[in-house]
């Protein structure tokens, strides 16, 4: 600064400011700016979560409750849930605006009034922070109380966590068949099994998604308590940051490579389908209780429960019993495949 024209200005770089008023914006402009790119991979994986939602929304799926067959649904349905979840977490994010301070050593503009207490220090300061495209903070203490770095790392673990839960469900899904991967070339599905094709983008995702979950979670959780005016434990943590983001941004690729290798098994959806038409008990127990029959969940319940049954015992029963014309052909007709209520247009949502 020696020799420039900042030279006589030089005592007024960082005037009256504590180090935790340059630091706490300059982690606020991080976040903000990490933000960006990590809603930029949210919108791409919600899209295309999106778009596959609507490409298989009439197609039928055997749904599963507690990991047993249950009402069907469609495949398109139950990823328009997953992108109303994650939009849903994602518009949180976007609401957070990151507080900051400039108020001094203790949050009161002491120095600041002792060299020119005619200045109006607290709209002085919030012009600045709000200069920055951030919010002011006007009770503080030596430290902005990060209590906004809190909420914006909640809102990001709640994010991730549905992304997790989305994770699971499309590695079972390629477990049980619904779903085939395509096999890229060089790509090593097992060390010793040739045949597999290995879930491991949605594997991996998982577990970056449990890394940034964890760091995110304990910053969290910490540096919403400080001792008195200040403590130094916020300092080391606040240098983790963008670990999580980091572990976050690994974790939505892997996800998206994976996607991409999806394909749709109709075959095996459907042949699971077949194999269960004790789902059926469900729309006919129901029929049967509008009716006004006697023990409508008893009598389905002694027919199917624990037991497979097939087309021709499922229609049998409806065919024995006396129910209105229109409510029997009704029933009749119906199968696992077209027992799935609103779900193709449920899907359309996403």
């Amino acid at each position: 600064m020696k020799g420039t024209s900042l030279e006589k200005r030089g005592e007024f770089i960082h005037f009256a400011c504590t180090s935790e008023d340059i630091n706490n914006m300059s982690h606020a402009l991080m976040l903000r700016d990490g933000k960006k790119v990590l809603r930029a991979a949210m919108d791409e994986m919600t899209a295309k979560i999106a778009a596959m939602a609507k490409e298989w929304a009439k197609v039928p799926m055997l749904a599963h409750t507690h990991g047993q067959p249950a009402s069907p649904t469609t495949v398109g349905k139950e990823l328009a849930v997953a992108t109303a979840r994650l939009r849903r977490q994602a518009a949180e994010i976007d609401r957070l605006v990151m507080p900051a301070k400039m108020n001094g050593a203790v949050g009161n503009f002491n120095a600041h009034l002792s060299a020119y207490p005619k200045t109006d220090w607290e709209k002085l300061s919030r012009k600045v922070i709000e200069s920055l495209g951030l919010r002011q903070n006007r009770l503080t203490t030596q430290i902005e109380s990060h209590d906004g770095i809190a909420e914006l790392f909640d809102a990001l673990c709640r994010w991730n966590s549905v992304l997790l839960d989305f994770d699971r469900d499309i590695w079972m899904y390629v477990s049980m068949g619904y779903f085939k991967q395509r096999t890229i070339k060089g790509e090593i599905g097992s060390s010793t099994m040739p045949h597999k094709v290995n879930p491991i983008d949605f594997e991996n995702s998982e577990g970056n998604l449990g890394l940034a979950n964890a760091v995110l979670g304990f910053m969290a959780r910490k540096l919403a308590i400080s001792r008195m005016q200040r403590d130094l434990t916020d300092s080391t943590t606040l240098r983790n940051m963008g670990v999580g983001f980091g572990y976050t941004l690994i974790a939505i690729r892997s996800t998206l490579k994976g996607l991409g290798k999806l394909e749709l098994n109709a075959e095996r959806l459907a042949e699971d389908l077949d194999r269960n038409w004790e789902v059926l008990a469900e729309p006919i127990q129901t029929v049967m209780r509008k009716v006004g029959m006697d023990h409508p969940y008893e009598r389905l319940k002694e027919l199917t429960r624990g037991r497979r049954v097939n087309a021709e015992i499922m229609r049998d029963f409806v065919k024995a019993l006396p129910l209105p014309k229109d409510d029997k052909a009704r029933l009749m007709k119906l199968t696992p495949s077209t027992y799935i209520g609103l779900a193709e247009k449920l899907a359309r949502l996403a």
